[in-house]
């Protein structure tokens, strides 16, 4: 018998150590697990010296090869190869097929490369004796702390085909609010962009030949003020077009760096989260996916606190992700979840009301994905919204643009015809 050298999650999310007897490193891992923690590192001791292992050891845990995996392997998955692997793997496992068999099935058909690969390394330390949550935890670029951590709440509860289903629901739903929202912007999108190209033509190529026929035919004599303004934009346009598209490329460039920065960050979602029209969607989406992410974790099993930390990384939203941390130093002394909800002011009173009630109940995992259904059904009426607003805007400011150039373009016209006519 070995003595193992661990360190392990407790039910709070809180780091043990300690040493263990086993036969080898999966004994070792399922003895750990009946204490009722979750193994994060496991290694053989050499002689109960503290040394790691010599060669010919148990193999190490998925975790502990994290550093010596291809970088290929870290991305190049997109979110609707990965929800397409989840619900097909979760169906798997719902019909009874053991982890191993529907790794190696979907395996063998996976088409994008770099997912398949993903999955022959998980399946090979699966077979190792890691556990599917170390396994995934080895590519977090694919599968992100969300991920890992409702498996690993899964597994630990013995219910890992539910935890499946409802992280490809939970995914299923996020990429169809996506979509939706890409889908309603193509259109305004595509009329901006043909507005601008339109502004762009006449501003570069029409407005300075009618500026150099004036120029002749106005003898000197001053253009009205729409006019000059007019001839100004262009001139700046053709003859310092490269400045002018240095500046643009530099206020982008700044605007990225500071987003970088945790305050730059900070202002910028405030900033969009208080902008006008897109301020509300980007709100009640963000509501969203907060509820949404909390109470399919909590309802998966993860502790509160655990799964707050893991909402707080993965909300997307760096105003809500400090109301969260606020959220979880408050419950973790003891209160409810409801008033630093309340306190942190960034929470409608109604989401507030239903934590509240879902608390009183003893049900707040169902309440709290109740609130993301509602604040989903709002997304879907607040982007049909907008785009019934701003198809219209854009058409009335691309009439605005041209019928101002038009204008601006035949005020010195009629000067000309009354000085003839004098």
């Amino acid at each position: 018998m070995a003595r193992f050298k661990f360190t392990a999650l407790d039910s709070k999310g809180k780091e043990v150590h300690g040493e263990i007897d086993a036969d080898n490193q999966s004994a070792a891992v399922a003895r750990i697990r009946e204490k009722q923690y979750f193994p994060t590192k496991v290694e053989e001791l050499s002689g109960g010296g503290g040394a790691p292992a010599r060669k010919g050891a148990a193999p190490k845990s998925a975790l502990q090869m994290e550093i010596k995996m291809p970088k290929f392997l870290q991305g190049g998955v997109k979110t609707k190869q990965l929800v397409t692997f989840t619900r097909q793997l979760s169906t798997l496992v719902n019909a009874g097929l053991p982890l191993m068999r529907a790794m190696r099935v979907l395996q063998r058909q996976e088409k994008n490369a770099a997912l398949r690969d993903a999955v022959s390394q998980m399946a090979e330390s699966i077979e190792s004796g890691s556990t599917f949550a170390e396994a995934l935890a080895a590519h977090p670029k694919i599968f992100d702390r969300l991920f890992v951590n409702m498996v690993k709440a899964g597994e630990i509860g013995g219910v890992l085909d539910v935890v499946l289903a409802r992280l490809a629901e939970f995914q299923e739903k996020a990429e169809k609010i996506k979509g939706k929202v890409k889908s309603a912007m193509t259109y305004p999108i595509v009329v901006l962009v043909m507005a601008l190209s339109i502004l762009t033509f006449l501003m570069m190529f029409i407005v300075p030949k009618f500026a150099d026929i004036f120029a002749d035919l106005m003898g000197g004599k001053g253009m009205p003020m729409l006019t000059q303004f007019v001839m100004n934009a262009s001139s700046v346009m053709v003859h310092r077009l490269p400045i002018v598209v240095i500046v643009i490329v530099a206020l982008v460039v700044i605007i990225k760096l500071l987003a970088k920065t945790t305050g730059g960050r900070y202002a910028l979602d405030k900033f969009k989260l208080n902008a006008p029209v897109f301020g509300t969607l980007i709100s009640k989406n963000s509501i969203s996916r907060f509820t949404r992410t909390l109470g399919t974790l909590m309802s998966s099993g993860v502790p509160v606190l655990q799964a707050l930390n893991i909402v707080k990384e993965t909300v997307g939203n760096e105003v809500i992700s400090k109301a969260v941390a606020m959220i979880h130093d408050a419950v973790k002394e003891g209160e409810n979840m409801a008033p630093p909800i309340a306190s942190s002011k960034v929470f409608p009173p109604m989401v507030v009301s239903m934590v509240e009630v879902g608390e009183e109940t003893g049900a707040l995992p169902d309440m709290l994905n109740k609130i993301a259904d509602s604040y989903d059904d709002d997304v879907d009426n607040a982007v049909a919204a907008m785009t019934s607003i701003i198809e219209p805007v854009l058409i009335i400011f691309l009439a605005v643009v041209v019928g101002t150039i038009v204008i601006a373009l035949f005020l010195p016209l009629v000067s000309i015809i009354g000085g003839l006519s004098g």
